[in-house]
């Protein structure tokens, strides 16, 4: 069944806790939190604080993704603050190993990103240690850009690879996501699919969620 991620990104933040349970009364399935340095791309956005506004609105499993240029030191702060999945982006890890392992030991799920002009051999030596693996739909930094098509193809791909490998992390796309694009993203092999402005721009987000999930085959 497919996972269905509001990104918080796109959220209300004054009314952040507000914003966050009522996507799980929508029947989001996860949370999704962008963390934004300004460094690795543009944007700042939540520290480790947000985790614990969360993880207070909601009971849903919390999708931590960093794009930082030090996951080493960031990684295992978001895992210990009680985030279910972190995610670190390889083209900011120098050892991508050392900061999988921080994770696992602060409790969390490890997963990796990769931006949309990354090539997939980037995970050769990962893949079998991760819970997750979040590919790109847009350039980081903000939300509402336009999906870039060549991840439909990216994304088949990859889920090719992991289904010969005998490998089942979840497979996330994040950014673009519609549900337009949301059959099609699913019958690549992508388990979770991240959206922000879709969702949060939307006047029901009962309705907005339900029309991605069918959209997924999933209903």
């Amino acid at each position: 069944m497919v996972i269905i991620a509001p990104s918080i990104l796109s959220s209300d933040r004054g009314r952040l806790a507000e914003e966050i349970k009522a996507m799980e009364e929508a029947g989001a399935d996860w949370i999704h939190i962008d963390v934004i340095d300004g460094n690795f791309a543009p944007n700042l956005t939540f520290g480790p604080w947000v985790i614990e506004v969360a993880r207070k609105a909601t009971s849903l499993p919390l999708d931590a993704h960093l794009m930082v240029v030090d996951p080493l030191t960031y990684a295992p702060i978001f895992a210990k603050a009680g985030a279910h999945y972190v995610s670190f982006h390889l083209e900011a890890a120098t050892h991508p190993h050392k900061i999988i392992t921080s994770i696992a030991e602060a409790g969390a799920k490890p997963g990796v990103a990769l931006n949309p002009g990354t090539s997939l051999a980037a995970l050769d030596e990962v893949a079998d240690l991760v819970d997750l693996i979040i590919l790109m739909g847009v350039n980081p930094g903000f939300s509402g850009q336009p999906f870039i098509p060549s991840t439909m193809g990216k994304a088949q791909r990859l889920s090719n690879w992991l289904n010969r490998g005998g490998l089942s992390p979840h497979l996330e796309v994040d950014g673009g996501v519609t549900d337009l694009n949301a059959g099609a993203l699913t019958a690549a092999g992508v388990t979770v699919l991240v959206s922000g402005s879709h969702l949060f721009g939307s006047p029901d987000y009962a309705q907005a969620i339900e029309k991605i999930r069918r959209a997924a085959g999933a209903a």
